[in-house]
Formats: C-alpha cells, sequence, structure tokens
C-alpha cells in the first residue's frame, strides 16, 4: 500500500511540474466511480463469481490534437474492493491439489478483496463538437491484491482494461461516462493464475486547470 501511494504521489508531482511549463496547460485532474461483473457479456465464466466497486484518480494529457482528434496519456491511481466466490468446486481438481476437499470448502466461500492499482494508458478522442466527444482507452499497470483465492495468487498483479466513453464539457468541467472490460492476470509470476475478468460501467468527472 505504501509503495502504491508513493508511485501515485511521484506521478502526480512530476505531472503538475511538467504543466507549469506548458503556456496553455492541457492537463485535466478528475475523479471516477464505477461498479463490474463478471456475470455481464461479453464474459460469464460459471466457475466463479467477481464484482467489483472501484474508486479512480483521474490524471490525463494531452499530448496530440489534429482537427477533431485528440490523443492523450491517462493515468489512475484507483482501489477496487471487489467480492469472489467459487462457484463450481470441481475447478479445484485432486490432480492439481492433494488437500483438494478442504480447499473446495475454503474457496466455495464468499471473499472481500482489496486492489490497489496504477493504470497508465493512451485515449483517441473524436471530438463531435466544442463540447461532446468519445473516445477509446487502452490501458495497463501494475497493482496488488490482498487475498489469495483458486484463481489469483495474493500480491503483485496487472491490470489490463480496455474501454469507450463519451465526455460533455461544461466550461472548466467534464462528466464523462464509460463502459469497459478488465483482465487481471500476474503473467505466470505466480500460481494461480487464472485471473479475473469484468465488464465495468463508470462515470465521474475532469477538471481543466
Amino acid at each position: 500500500m505504501k509503495k502504491t501511494l508513493l508511485i501515485i504521489a511521484v506521478s502526480f508531482f512530476t505531472i503538475t511540474m511538467y504543466s507549469q511549463k506548458e503556456k496553455e496547460t492541457k492537463f485535466k485532474y478528475g475523479f471516477n466511480f464505477g461498479k463490474g461483473k463478471q456475470s455481464i457479456f461479453p464474459f460469464g465464466d460459471k466457475d466463479y463469481k467477481y464484482e467489483t466497486t472501484f474508486y479512480k484518480g483521474q490524471i490525463n494529457y494531452t499530448f496530440k490534437e489534429s482537427g477533431k482528434f485528440s490523443f492523450e496519456i491517462n493515468i489512475e491511481p484507483s482501489v477496487y474492493i471487489s467480492e469472489h466466490q467459487l462457484l463450481n468446486k470441481h475447478f479445484i481438481t485432486p490432480q492439481e491439489n492433494p488437500n483438494y476437499i478442504e480447499e473446495r470448502e475454503i474457496m466455495t466461500k464468499n471473499k472481500t478483496m482489496k486492489e490497489y492499482v496504477l493504470n497508465l494508458g493512451v485515449i483517441s478522442r473524436y471530438h463531435v463538437n466544442n463540447n461532446l466527444s468519445i473516445y477509446a482507452l487502452g490501458s495497463v499497470g501494475p497493482m496488488t491484491i490482498d487475498t489469495k483465492t483458486e484463481r489469483m495468487a495474493k500480491g503483485f498483479s496487472f491490470s489490463d482494461i480496455f474501454a469507450f466513453g463519451f465526455s460533455h464539457k461544461f466550461k472548466k468541467v467534464i462528466v464523462d461516462f464509460r463502459y469497459g472490460i478488465r483482465h487481471v492476470s500476474n503473467f505466470q509470476l505466480k500460481n494461480p493464475n487464472s485471473g479475473y475478468n469484468s465488464t465495468n460501467f463508470e462515470t465521474g468527472f475532469l477538471y481543466i486547470f
């Protein structure tokens, strides 16, 4: 947790210092809130339940503009509070785990997990008019999770996000709505590594400095 907060603080300080050199600021800061489920299309694995509520800080920098398009770096320090439960006890096999009966009993109980994430991504945005825009976002970043399950080891992992959204600007405030999919795994650094998936809906705002 301390390392995650340090990364967020350093990122925020570096971006703020750089923005002071810009004649016309291209930075925006804000906050998003959202919810997600594994059971929503395009996912729907019947082996497990995964539902999450998340809170994101938003640090956004426009690095290129071309006609109606703009391209932005997006940094999202986030906290996910997730509910997980093994639904199919046969996911844990005797071949992989000699203590499979005990493990099934433990893993089929509902668990609350906390995930601390720092996603780094790029937004490609199309400006419909001066106030309305639509965009696509792709991002990846390190994270840590505080609970072991039958699908994921506790500790260091990665968060991958792909999303679509639209934004509306009201003077210096931008209201944002977003639909996205997210995958969590540790790239085979630890076992198990089946990962979690979720379909997410979120909303929030950005303030133009």
